[in-house]
């Protein structure tokens, strides 16, 4: 029997606080393959500047994916530095030359490493559950959750030198194939309404599943307490979104489309992407209507299908809020950590990174959010620290 639909009939949770409740998961089938990608060396690249380019190539690994997904839904979360992506076992020839093809444009493109792993469900069951469920962000949107310890289990059989070669997919005899259309890197950074940006990690540290639930639950709803509602804290507003022209900002999406293509095609795309985005912009700015499109609600399509808050065996938001806020929020973790509750690690930016995938202007589309400067990676570092101690 054919597993490749069970994602896409999974129904879908309306409420983020949904995640807390363990009925709403189900087990991954065992056929399936659990694809994982990080840059290696992220951290360094990113103190050195690089952090759009590392974001960027974390959202390659998906949308390549995606693309070969065809008509197949797949889940899948992004990481900052990296990914986390299922697969049905027919996607996974193909998937094979398209992670080739991501690393290549890593390597070539931007001197960078990214490391790829395999994992077949079946290795990682007799260990952890691998449990799914899948969030409704908006009508274009829908976001998968995990729990069980599955994923962080197959990452740490990716990362571990020990059993790291055992993943390593054969790329023997494959030829690069990777199609990155969709992805789009096109907004300034966004600046926090507030004055900061907090890129926040959470790990519940509770030995049973129903006290990581409640834990979690509780952490979620401290959160509210104190930003206020989702629309309060939510570190991407229409106000506050602005296109690019800035050659340089746009340079990480132009290297993904033309390296190896020489700078005659490197200044032409560069160019059709500034005259897209002024047509944008004119149609953004005077509410243009072209078919079923309409450009001035465009903002708000963007807005309401980001991924500023998600799950994956640990709770991941991007929050805007004033300092006074971040350090009522701090001043609480710090007390569930003392009792020994959770581990977290945050960052702090005055502003928000987005990388974009659009796969119809007016219809299925997501925008990956990060802390600019570092977010995730930063906060992971930070977390990882805590728990050693």
């Amino acid at each position: 029997m054919s597993t490749e639909n069970f994602y896409s009939n999974l129904p879908a949770l309306e409420k983020f606080l949904d995640i807390t409740d363990s009925s709403n998961y189900v087990l991954v089938p065992e056929d399936w393959q659990i694809i994982i990608t990080d840059i290696k060396g992220s951290t360094q690249a990113i103190e050195s500047g690089r952090y759009k380019n590392v974001n960027s190539l974390g959202a390659c690994s998906i949308v390549a994916i995606l693309n070969i997904a065809r008509n197949i839904e797949i889940p899948f979360i992004f990481g900052g530095d990296g990914a986390s992506i299922l697969i049905p076992p027919q996607m996974i020839n193909e998937a094979k030359q398209a992670l080739l093809g991501i690393q290549d444009l890593a390597r070539q493109g931007f001197d960078m490493e990214l490391r790829v792993g395999i994992v077949p469900v079946s290795v990682v069951t007799p260990r952890h559950e691998l449990k799914i469920a899948k969030l409704r962000v908006s009508e274009n949107y829908d976001q998968a959750i995990f729990k069980g310890g599955g994923l962080t289990y197959a990452t740490d059989l990716v990362k571990d030198v020990a059993t790291a070669g055992l993943y390593a997919p054969v790329m023997d005899n494959l030829i690069p194939n990777a199609d990155f259309s969709g992805l789009e890197c096109r907004w300034q950074d966004i600046p926090s309404r507030h004055g900061e940006i907090v890129t926040l990690l959470v790990l519940a540290t509770a030995p049973s599943d129903s006290q990581s639930n409640k834990i979690y639950r509780e952490v979620i709803t401290q959160i509210q307490r104190i930003y206020g509602s989702e629309h309060n804290f939510h570190p991407v507003v229409k106000s506050n979104l602005n296109l690019s022209f800035n050659s340089q900002k746009l340079a990480t999406e132009t290297t993904i489309f033309t390296q190896s293509k020489g700078w005659i095609y490197q200044k032409f795309y560069l160019l059709k992407i500034k005259i897209e985005i002024f047509l944008g912009w004119f149609f953004m700015k005077f509410k243009v209507k072209i078919g079923e499109m309409d450009w001035g609600l465009y903002k708000k399509i963007v807005v309401e299908s980001t991924d500023h808050k998600k799950f994956d065996d640990l709770l991941r938001m991007v929050i805007s809020g004033h300092p006074s806020q971040r350090k009522k929020l701090v001043s609480y973790l710090d007390k569930k950590f003392e009792e020994g509750r959770l581990v977290y690690g945050c960052h702090i930016s005055d502003r928000a990174l987005m990388t974009c995938l659009i796969f119809e202007r007016h219809g299925r589309q997501v925008h990956f959010i990060d802390g600019a400067d570092g977010g995730y990676a930063i906060a992971a570092k930070a977390m990882k620290e805590q728990m050693r101690r």
